[in-house]
């Protein structure tokens, strides 16, 4: 009785020291001063932070490898083409992987003039970011547009006055005529699509011929690469086929020549999905544009998206392709052939005209290796069964 009276007593003297030690902690916790809040956070360090967070939730989700094999249901493991083309042909959330360029051109006045900045704009396209966000301003045109416009595809000169020549190094067109005619030189252009040397050639005449025989329709097409749109041009003036004409203005304005000239031009990369509905073209023309210098991938991809685009019976002409022999019977021969499409076409020689391969250097892209004089010059034109 004694030892439990006893247990009892320090049990209650226990329990009084915790009350009175709790009511002395929460007296000293609320008299205490409270802690200075802590500097806001910049916004481009909170811009920066959420990009990285961006992608590392964007790794975490798509990457394969980070997936457990044994706990992943398989509609959680991403296609190995959706892998690939994220990184070789991205779509426009890759906007979010160049968040400098991105914000350069975002950052502008909402309802007012929108910067003229071309150059970013082809950068930002050139890697993925297309097509480009939307903005609230109004677009710059030239101050003094033409009084009148070409009413034929090949006029005499295009006006100068139809362009903004602040960003190039030549400010007519006649400068362009003299520094790059291959690309500018509309005359000798349209004679070489007309004229027959060899037989790598393939005149627009004789290609039409050969859709006729087939009885094949030629109404609508795209022409990829096509510079400032002579191929187009010349299947409206003597066909009255329209063509769209995909190309960019690496130092020249070949949207704006295009769209001169009557034509009407798209600006998008060669990685893009064409913009325009399944089965509903009749001809694909792969310029000079469409070339070795473009990774096998990316060539896979848009071949594919030519035959998208291609209506059963349409033509895929691959015009003046430069490979090396070994890469032609290896690599791009079995491209085309998976395909399965029908040869109208298929002319393969060596290139012994060094000239031709220096315009093709001036015109295409100046960045080009000199290697180029090794290759040859190959030629295909195929019809989709």
């Amino acid at each position: 009785m004694g030892f439990t009276m006893s247990l009892n007593f320090i049990l209650l003297l226990v329990m009084v020291a915790t009350n009175i030690l709790s009511l002395y902690h929460l007296s000293s916790t609320v008299q205490s001063p409270k802690p200075p809040l802590p500097a806001p956070v910049p916004d481009h360090l909170i811009r920066q932070l959420n990009t990285i967070r961006a992608t590392i939730n964007h790794l975490t989700r798509h990457n394969p490898s980070s997936v457990s094999a044994t706990t992943a249901k398989p509609s959680s493991v991403v296609p190995p083409d959706l892998m690939l083309h994220s990184q070789i042909g991205p779509i426009a959330s890759s906007c979010h992987n160049h968040p400098d360029l991105l914000h350069r051109y975002m950052n502008y006045t909402p309802f007012s003039t929108c910067p003229f900045d071309p150059d970013l704009q082809e950068m930002l396209i050139l890697n993925g970011c297309h097509p480009l966000p939307r903005r609230r301003c109004f677009s710059k045109t030239p101050s003094k547009p033409p009084s009148s416009l070409p009413l034929t595809p090949f006029p005499t000169s295009l006006p100068d006055s139809g362009v903004m020549w602040n960003k190039y190094s030549c400010k007519s067109f006649a400068c362009l005529l003299q520094n790059n005619p291959v690309s500018f030189d509309l005359n000798a252009q349209r004679s070489s699509l007309l004229k027959y040397t060899s037989e790598l050639e393939l005149p627009i005449p004789q290609f039409m011929q050969l859709a006729n025989s087939a009885n094949s329709a030629i109404r609508l097409g795209i022409d990829i690469g096509g510079g400032t749109g002579t191929f187009a041009a010349l299947m409206k003036k003597s066909y009255n086929v329209t063509m769209l004409t995909t190309t960019m203005n690496v130092n020249a304005p070949y949207n704006e020549a295009v769209a001169l000239r009557g034509l009407v031009p798209l600006h998008v990369p060669l990685q893009q999905r064409f913009p325009v509905f399944d089965g509903t073209m009749d001809l694909v023309r792969c310029g000079r544009a469409v070339n070795r210098w473009i990774p096998v991938p990316v060539m896979e991809f848009m071949f594919y998206d030519v035959d998208r685009v291609l209506r059963a019976g349409g033509y895929l002409w691959v015009d003046r392709f430069f490979s090396k022999a070994v890469d032609l019977e290896k690599i791009y021969a079995p491209l085309i052939r998976k395909l399965g499409y029908k040869k109208v076409k298929w002319a393969v020689a060596n290139k012994t005209d060094p000239s031709a391969c220096i315009k093709v250097i001036i015109g295409i892209e100046n960045s080009l290796h000199f290697q180029i004089f090794e290759v040859g010059s190959r030629f295909a034109s195929v019809q989709k069964t």
